[in-house]
């Protein structure tokens, strides 16, 4: 008996290329909006692509509204003063402006369009206002979401702890908020006589009201997480940072044996984990996992994910993990960088990991090699490549610490484990005194093993 799994529904993609977005980076920017509605779970066989100087009230110009329609089922309509009002003068130079891009912008050839073709959604890739969301929902008679909408729905839907759960709806309120809108005679006062407030601004207050008991929940959770931080601050932390899908899960794993989620998805791990480098060092050191970027990431998840970004903010080493087998993956750093520049994490020192280097041949692997000589080159899934990664944690942490003498006496001697802990045992010797060490740790640490272990 064969299985046959159920057809995924379709959508249809929109592509806005504005002047200051180059060919490439438009078709890099279409290829990872595909990969985000595939995580959301639709197919995306048909995209609908037009050059414009800008995104107006229809967002596309007449004709392609038009094109899309038909693949909708759509009128390509909308209705009498739905679009943004604007001045006879403006509407004309716009008409204009579209009949000269529709000239040039040619529309996808029949047979692109699959014969079963039946789309149940449209995404656009830009951000758009309530109104221009409202005008293409008219036009194509589907519903629309644009680029933050999708984000914020996979969000949604991979959040696990409570903490990534509460801070995804904080993000998800204050992008639904603006795009309420009255239905179904819904506008009309409570109680029909005039007074109270109509559904939308009770809908709207009970958003705010939601917002504030989230906020306060959050808040409790980033005092519990500050409490837990302060009790790692003696700790070596090292933090994996990237792109989505660059392959920090799978890092993650294979540097601490954890059972954290791997996924070929986008945006597969949303909560910071913290585990033990394997086999543990001495001092130990921690790993931690944090949310991928990506490009435009909605403001709303980067301030609602604060706290998880401050794993990096307070880590000792960050590693810049990169999919150096995707060609945009230098416009990725680059996001990486910007949003850590942002929460203030420039000044942590960092090593840049090229991960999943088994996809690139030979002569690849080199000339990454060349162009980023100090970079660690490696595959998550070659145990020699993370044993090599792991030896350079560690090299890194050792080339910081400092060697000393620590005498520990024998009436302490049920303390030995803060040493440990916090250094690396170098040698022993004993005497009459207690147990003499010689150790190597951070400056930091040493000071605070020597007040520790000081003579009476």
């Amino acid at each position: 008996m064969s299985f046959t799994p159920p057809k995924r529904p379709q959508a249809v993609l929109i592509g806005v290329q504005l002047p200051e977005v180059s060919d490439a980076e438009h078709a890099a920017n279409m290829a990872e909006l595909a990969r985000l509605v595939h995580t959301l779970g639709y197919d995306t066989p048909v995209t609908v692509n037009q050059k414009r100087s800008g995104v107006g009230g229809l967002v596309l110009g007449s004709g392609k509204l038009k094109e899309l329609a038909r693949l909708t089922g759509g009128t390509g309509e909308v209705a009498s003063g739905a679009a943004d009002r604007t001045s006879k003068a403006k509407e004309k130079w716009e008409a204009e402006e579209e009949e000269e891009e529709e000239k040039g912008d040619e529309a996808p050839a029949a047979e692109e369009q699959p014969e079963d073709f039946a789309p149940k959604l449209v995404v656009v890739d830009v951000d758009l206002s309530p109104s221009q969301l409202r005008n293409l929902e008219q036009a194509t008679g589907l519903p629309v979401l644009d680029r933050s909408g999708v984000i914020v729905d996979i969000f949604h839907r991979h959040a696990r702890s409570r903490e990534a759960r509460l801070q995804v709806e904080v993000a998800r309120l204050n992008y639904l908020a603006p795009r309420l809108r009255e239905t179904g005679g819904r506008s009309e006062r409570q109680a029909g006589r005039g007074a109270g407030d109509s559904a939308l601004e009770l809908d709207r207050r009970r958003i705010r009201d939601r917002l504030a008991e989230l906020k306060e929940s959050l808040a409790a959770i980033a005092a519990d997480q500050d409490q837990r931080r302060y009790a790692r601050r003696d700790q070596l932390r090292v933090a994996l940072v990237g792109y989505t899908n660059a392959g920090k899960s799978s890092l993650m794993r294979a540097l601490t044996g954890s059972e954290v989620l791997v996924a070929d998805q986008l945006f597969a791990t949303l909560d910071t984990t913290v585990r033990a480098l394997q086999p543990e060092s001495r001092p130990r050191i921690l790993v931690s996992d944090t949310v991928g970027f990506i490009q435009k990431l909605p403001h709303d998840l980067v301030a609602s994910f604060r706290s998880t970004l401050d794993e990096a903010l307070e880590a000792s080493l960050l590693l810049y993990v990169v999919d150096a087998s995707d060609p945009t993956f230098e416009s990725q750093l680059e996001v990486t960088r910007t949003v850590l520049n942002d929460i203030g994490a420039q000044e942590v020192p960092s090593r840049l990991v090229l991960n999943k280097s088994d996809r690139l041949d030979a002569t690849a692997r080199a000339a990454l090699l060349k162009r980023y000589p100090d970079a660690i080159l490696l595959s998550a899934h070659a145990p020699a490549d993370v044993a090599r990664l792991r030896q350079t944690v560690i090299d890194f942490f050792e080339g910081q610490m400092t060697e000393a003498e620590l005498t520990v006496p024998y009436a302490s001697q049920g303390r030995l484990g803060e040493v440990y802990e916090q250094a690396r045992v170098v040698s022993e010797t004993y005497d009459e005194v207690g147990r003499r060490m010689v150790v190597r740790a951070l400056p930091a640490a040493l000071a605070r093993l020597q007040n520790a272990f000081k003579p009476g």
